[in-house]
């Protein structure tokens, strides 16, 4: 199966310390790295890395953040043809601070921007061909939601990672085959008061809802609460980890793998992805994921 994400393109600024600051603070750092990111383009390379056959969909400025970044996805397997280079716009930017074991992220979305319904109506023949197409938050919430209506009446799968947290609206929660969001952006969804088994039990299969050292969880059809448990990692750097069980949980659907097995394999990429730096340097191979699920 074919497989396209649209969604954001950055460079991550990455800082290490000790620990996260606080505000006002100002704390001395150990080190500084320019890592390719983006939560698009992290869950593209996620999905290559895996296997997969993906293009990714989105656009970049026409400055050297911007070339290293298509040079990047391109020598890892990512089809870019229809990546955009904006004029006058830099390409999008993430300030990330790795301390304890976490991280705390501040993002400019710069030519992420341009990811507007003009761009989409450019690539629709070309999104046509895809059957699935993986979203995020961090290009304009309309284009995301045009994206998902587009999809819908062309019966193509959508999985909407609705991060960073923002309010997804119920005609488009409908419409997506796969929302995956974490407790904190499920509230936000969905509203304060109702219970995770509450709101997995109303969308069933459809609802995937992640929870860090406790795993994920989903509805399977039956009405039953499948929880997958997270693989124990020795943590390095948690940035990507997200993104990378998106993009593997991606993989494997549309490789036809039942829900359980998907989600098991999303974890175990997750968590093999966060024992190394670097969000798109620390993703696994599927040939890592094997013989770690084997073992």
């Amino acid at each position: 199966m074919k497989l396209a994400v649209v969604g954001s393109i950055n460079m991550d600024m990455t800082v290490t310390a000790e620990r996260i600051p606080k505000k006002g603070e100002t704390l001395h750092g150990y080190n500084i790295h320019y890592i390719p990111g983006g939560k698009g383009a992290n869950q593209a390379v996620a999905m290559a890395k895996l296997g997969a056959d993906v293009e990714m969909f989105g656009c970049i400025g026409d400055d050297e953040n911007g070339q290293k970044l298509l040079a990047n996805l391109r020598e890892v397997g990512v089809k870019t043809e229809h990546i955009k280079t904006v004029k006058g716009i830099p390409t999008g930017i993430a300030m990330i601070t790795v301390a304890e074991n976490d991280n705390t992220i501040v993002v400019v979305p710069g030519a992420n921007g341009a990811v507007d319904r003009t761009y989409i109506d450019e690539v629709k023949p070309e999104l046509e061909k895809f059957d699935m197409v993986v979203l995020q938050h961090e290009i304009p919430l309309d284009t995301v939601h045009y994206i998902v209506d587009f999809c819908a009446k062309k019966k193509i799968q959508v999985v909407l990672n609705p991060a960073p947290a923002a309010e997804v609206p119920m005609d488009i929660v409908e419409k997506v085959t796969y929302l995956t969001p974490n407790e904190h952006e499920a509230v936000l969804i969905f509203g304060e008061g109702k219970s995770t088994e509450e709101i997995l039990k109303a969308y069933p299969e459809k609802l995937i809802i992640t929870q860090g050292s406790r795993g994920v969880s989903v509805c399977e059809k039956s009405g039953e609460i499948l929880t997958v448990p997270a693989r124990p990692a020795k943590v390095a750097d948690t940035t990507g980890a997200g993104d990378t069980l998106n993009g593997a949980f991606a993989v494997r659907r549309a490789a036809g793998d039942g829900l359980k097995e998907a989600l098991t394999y999303a974890n175990t990429a997750a968590s093999l992805s966060t024992e190394k730096f670097g969000a798109q340097s620390g993703m696994p191979t599927a040939e890592e994921v094997k013989q770690e699920l084997k073992g």
